[in-house]
């Protein structure tokens, strides 16, 4: 098997041979999960996956959220949906006026939104869902 330019042993393409280089299975600990995020990372450094490898990682971060809702959850009651999107917008480094342009509505309506002046409609969540490839109820 060759390796990567940091020296690392390139990962296989086949699920399978993924499979019996690290098995994936639930998450007992702290240390399972950084060996788990290692993968996961290497995975993530691959420009193009093979549908094995994409299937592979994906199981890997099921296994991961499960964890860490179980172990590491965050309080986020007092986060609005507002909040979320906000704090997107600022970590994709996109203004109102992007927001306006994203959701096909005029301008100033970006502005609104982040100012709690407009509400999402339905559209508008399907669409920031798509873009930030989160839940849509996370904007509620």
């Amino acid at each position: 098997m060759g390796k990567t330019r940091n020296g690392q042993v390139k990962l296989p393409g086949r699920f399978e041979e993924l499979v019996r280089l690290m098995p994936p299975r639930a998450i007992t600990d702290d240390v399972h999960l950084d060996d788990t995020a290692e993968m996961i990372d290497r995975l993530m450094a691959i420009p193009r996956l093979t549908k094995g490898q994409a299937l592979y990682l994906e199981t890997l971060t099921q296994l991961v959220e499960v964890y860490e809702s179980e172990h590491h959850a965050i309080d986020t009651g007092g986060v609005t949906g507002l909040d979320s999107l906000k704090y997107l917008l600022e970590q994709n480094q996109m203004s109102g006026t992007d927001l306006a342009r994203l959701l096909g509505v005029h301008a100033s309506m970006g502005s609104k939104i982040l100012k709690g002046e407009r509400r999402l409609t339905t559209d508008h969540l399907r669409k920031l869902a798509d873009r930030f490839h989160v839940e849509p109820s996370l904007f509620l």
